[in-house]
């Protein structure tokens, strides 16, 4: 299937604390410039006729409103952890509205936690008004949402499982410190990839800055974009202003079309 023209909007550029975090009195934190501005990583995914995010965080229903996100045909999910799905009940608006169940396409382990964190939503006697979601549980092989195709790709945040997504020659990857040779196949050939950068010092289970434009280099992407960024980074405008020619720091409210 062929792969619309599609447009991306970083809904959030930010860490499990987003940026500013709460009680810091850090430079980046107090700073005034937007893009230091940081609401947990999500993504919104568009072509003409289909709209999809990726992820429900925290701040999934401000997003939503930021974004002027009037309809949603389905939620895609990277891994189980609070900052990729606690706002998820959220998406009962859309139920009232559209008068449709909820799409959501997740591996098992994630469907397992949505199932025990949101466990209402799936009880034999619901009440009324709790979110309408149709479960799909996904593993490597592509599938589509509406008319947008969906290459999963499988990463690695230290020893948990976590899917990273290929729309067209865009590729979003979050939460990732390993990537398996088989699966940089899937990434190769990407004019655009959007990589989880925490900090430059290094950590135990996401990429560092340099382990982040190491594998831009490798892979021969033209274009990529580093989020999942924690205040630990420094603040937006010095580090871009060190990063070399097509490596860029996102931020929220960043559109790409691809």
């Amino acid at each position: 299937m062929a792969t619309p023209s599609l447009q991306f909007t970083f809904l959030g550029t930010g860490t499990s604390s987003g940026v500013p975090m709460i009680a810091c009195p850090c430079e980046v934190c107090s700073s005034a410039d937007s893009r230091d501005k940081r609401l947990r990583s999500a993504l919104l995914v568009r072509s003409a006729t289909t709209t999809l995010v990726v992820d429900t965080g925290p701040d999934f229903r401000y997003q939503m409103l930021r974004a002027g996100v009037r309809t949603l045909d389905g939620v895609v999910f990277t891994h189980p952890h609070k900052d990729h799905v606690a706002g998820l009940d959220d998406v009962r608006a859309y139920n009232y509205l559209q008068g449709t169940a909820m799409p959501l396409y997740a591996n098992p382990l994630t469907i397992e936690a949505l199932k025990r964190e949101f466990f209402y939503a799936f009880a034999e006697n619901k009440f009324s008004g709790v979110p309408n979601l149709e479960l799909n549980t996904i593993g490597l092989e592509p599938f589509v949402v509406g008319d947008i195709p969906v290459t999963p790709i499988q990463v690695w945040h230290l020893r948990m499982p976590v899917l990273g997504f290929r729309f067209g020659d865009f590729t979003y990857i979050t939460d990732a410190n390993r990537i398996d040779e088989s699966e940089k196949d899937k990434i190769r050939g990407s004019k655009v990839l959007v990589l989880n950068a925490l900090r430059r010092e290094k950590h135990i289970s996401h990429f560092n800055l340099i382990e982040a434009m190491t594998l831009v280099r490798e892979l021969e992407i033209p274009e990529a974009y580093f989020t999942h960024l924690s205040h630990q980074m420094g603040r937006h405008a010095d580090v871009s202003a060190d990063l070399p020619q097509g490596i860029h720091l996102a931020y929220d409210g960043l559109e790409i079309r691809c």
